[in-house]
């Protein structure tokens, strides 16, 4: 899959999270929304494979914390 128009500067902090998290010897990353991962399915499914390459496991905090989005 090619990587979406326009992802990496739209994502631009996500990819440094990542890098960032890995450079420090972490296995895990925590984002606290899910839609920080992607707003369609070719945004979320880049962003999953970015974390699979980095080898980081994927926490999202619980629904419960996050704000409304109606």
């Amino acid at each position: 899959m090619k990587t979406p128009p326009g992802y990496e500067k739209k994502f631009a902090d996500f990819i440094k999270l990542c890098s960032e998290t890995k450079a420090k010897g972490a296995s895990q990353l925590t984002v606290a929304y899910p839609w920080v991962l992607g707003d369609n399915y070719e945004e979320l499914v880049e962003s999953l494979s970015r974390l699979a390459d980095a080898g980081l496991l994927l926490n999202i905090a619980a629904r419960k914390d996050w704000p409304s989005q109606n």
